[in-house]
């Protein structure tokens, strides 16, 4: 992003479910397209990393994508030659992640803050039942907002210091962007970062020396508004989930931005609890991804999952809104917060004889006027010809990712008529899938490994006295400095090749500087 700024791309999550499309090289892509570049380059690490083809993925959302955001994903999965067997809320990831860490019954409220998007949930866990109770948020909010407040900040001071504007330059700008990060960054564990850019660019004659001091205080006051929107989306959770404040035994913090002290403050100080953060947030939904995919094979079963829809589900009607007649009455098949699967059906009636069709117009949202939801399919359903007030009978079921089905069945005759949700305004017909497929295996320079290829060899095995020592690492980094967890990370994958490639002394010999490491940390 420094140095390619034209090349590269940033917060594609916020983009998913839309028609954004993104220019690298004189190509576009759509926001699908470049998710399967991530899927398919994670696909490969790991299949390089456990020496077996994969084909099957659990991926992870938040909680308050909508419908076209989750077939948006699950498209991007396919594109990278992958079968997405489960769409999995990033909250309830989380909670799988604790639950195994501690079965305790409780409730827990789950605070998941990242870089481009924010989810509250409430989930119950009781006798290894993970129940998600309510779930709300903002798609748009995150800490991307952050960073930007910082380096508004940065532009300005620029141009009140050096009397030069900065924001058409793609190369300073990413600077910027970069400096703002790491300030955020090192805000959460110091009062104070120096924000230096030597030798940014040329004012006439002059070179541009960036130096800047930004306080804690000063950066929280700057991102208060957006820390008090997060505790609106809490009230509501709560609210949805019946519950006060006092119910709660458990605070669990996700996501990187997180780590803001500021949160925590404002948290503890209304709910009286300390939030938890013991698990890595950046790493808890990667791992709850992992347990779910565990017992999506089979090798885990002691644990069951209860998912809920974070929106309604509703069917565009002649009705009465504010005492007036309207076509556009929008009357809920399947409410906020049920739990998932779920499926419900409801009775309609013809208006008048000889009714040749009526128009399903399906929307996602809250609103008693379905004009405010948004519409999300549109399907003309042809009729028999019978008498007025023949019924006719609705159903949807939304399936544990998310998608949405509907029947409409005519009851005298039998007719039927039977859709998946597609919307047209982010959803990739098959021919489209085929050729963003075919686009990006030519652009990655090889074609992906067979499926489900077997393996004549298995790496060496790790010997145990090493094999200790990263999982001594591995739980000990969260206690580690930035710096020292970026060097643990980098022995543990050097160690992990270097036995994979049957380099013991090699993998002994980080082994022992990794343990130097522990020593001083633990």
């Amino acid at each position: 992003a420094l140095l390619y700024p034209e090349e590269t791309v940033l917060s594609v999550k916020r983009a998913m479910g839309s028609q954004k499309k993104f220019q690298l090289k004189g190509n576009d892509y759509t926001p699908q397209e470049i998710s399967a570049f991530v899927l398919k380059d994670l696909k490969e690490r790991a299949e390089k990393a456990i020496n077996q083809s994969i084909s099957k993925a659990v991926i992870t959302t938040p909680a308050y994508f909508t419908d076209a955001q989750r077939l948006a994903t699950r498209e991007a999965g396919e594109i990278a030659g992958l079968t997405v067997v489960r769409i999995l809320n990033e909250p309830t990831a989380a909670a799988l992640a604790y639950e195994t860490d501690d079965s305790e019954n409780q409730k827990i409220m789950i605070y998941d803050l990242g870089g481009g998007t924010f989810d509250v949930s409430i989930v119950n866990i009781q006798d290894g039942v993970v129940e998600v109770l309510a779930s709300t948020g903002d798609n748009s909010l995150g800490g991307d907002d952050f960073d930007r407040k910082i380096e508004e900040r940065l532009v300005s001071h620029i141009q009140e210091t050096f009397d030069c504007s900065v924001e058409g330059n793609r190369s300073v700008m990413a600077r910027l962007r970069r400096a703002a990060e790491n300030a955020k960054i090192e805000l959460s564990s110091t009062p104070f970062v120096k924000i230096e850019e030597d030798h940014l660019l040329k004012n006439g004659p002059d070179e541009v020396h960036l130096s800047y001091e930004l306080s804690r205080m000063a950066f929280e006051e700057m991102i208060n508004h957006y820390l008090e929107q997060t505790m609106v989306s809490v009230n509501k959770a709560l609210e949805d989930a019946s519950l006060l404040a006092s119910n709660l035994d458990k605070i669990i913090l996700v996501g990187g931005s997180t780590r803001i002290p500021k949160l925590s403050e404002m948290l503890e100080a209304k709910f009286g609890i300390l939030p938890s953060q013991h698990i890595d947030p950046d790493l808890c939904v990667a791992l709850g991804a992992a347990i779910q995919a565990g017992r999506e094979m089979g090798i885990d079963s002691s644990g069951v999952l209860v998912d809920i829809t974070p929106y309604t589900f509703g069917i565009s009607t002649l009705g009465e809104i504010d005492g007036e007649l309207t076509g556009n009455k929008f009357v809920p098949m399947i409410r906020r917060n049920s739990k998932l699967p779920a499926a419900k059906s409801n009775a309609f009636a013809t208006i008048y004889d000889n009714q040749e069709g009526t128009e399903l117009k399906v929307y996602q949202g809250e609103s008693e006027n379905a004009l405010d939801n948004v519409l999300i399919g549109d399907y003309f359903f042809t009729l028999s010809k019978l008498p007025a007030n023949s019924t006719i009978i609705i159903k949807y079921e939304l399936d544990i990712n998310g998608i949405l089905k509907i029947h409409a069945l005519e009851k005298a005759t039998g007719k039927e008529l039977k859709k998946t949700i597609k919307n047209a305004f982010s959803k990739l017909s098959e021919d489209s899938l085929a050729n963003s497929k075919e686009k990006i295996n030519s652009l990655w320079g090889k074609t992906p490994p067979p499926e489900q290829k077997e393996q004549t060899t298995m790496p060496p095995a790790m010997p145990k006295a090493l094999a200790g020592i990263v999982q001594r690492a591995e739980a000990g980094k969260t206690n580690a400095s930035r710096e020292d967890q970026d060097e643990m990370e980098e022995l543990i994958n050097g160690i992990n090749d270097a036995t994979a490639a049957g380099d013991q002394a090699r993998a002994a010999q980080l082994g022992e500087e990794l343990e130097e490491i522990l020593f001083y940390i633990e």
